[in-house]
């Protein structure tokens, strides 16, 4: 069982930032994805074990960053010039294995293990 734990949610402004936190071991491929009410889960942002990949939605290039510290077993979501489209659920969840060349990392159903969840709301 692997055991996801996200962190750093709340309330800001159009135009804030926030930082969301995801407690997780080194050896995963590392997914944030949001869902907003009524939405389905949408792919945010991924992350290899080895930080050797990056990618990300259209909707978050350039104001969203993923990073990792494997030393302390944590993965981050840097969210900056927030919308209020922004607002969602935001959820990590984790694989073992990564095929870049493929979509399977922007499929939900591709994650095995997932956390429970961080809200997110962005007042205009």
């Amino acid at each position: 069982q692997v055991e996801l734990v996200e962190s750093g949610g709340g309330l800001v402004q159009a135009g804030g930032s926030l930082r969301l936190s995801c407690a997780a071991s080194a050896h995963y491929v590392i997914g944030w994805f949001r869902q907003a009410p009524g939405k389905e889960r949408e792919f945010v942002a991924g992350i290899s074990s080895s930080v050797s990949w990056t990618d990300y939605a259209d909707s978050v290039k350039g104001r969203f960053t993923i990073s990792r510290d494997n030393a302390k077993n944590t993965v981050y979501l840097q969210m900056n010039s927030l919308k209020p489209e922004d607002t969602a659920v935001y959820y990590c969840a984790a694989k073992t294995v990564l095929d870049p060349t493929s979509d399977s990392y922007v499929r939900s159903t591709s994650y095995p293990w997932w956390g429970q969840g961080t809200q997110v709301t962005v007042s205009s």
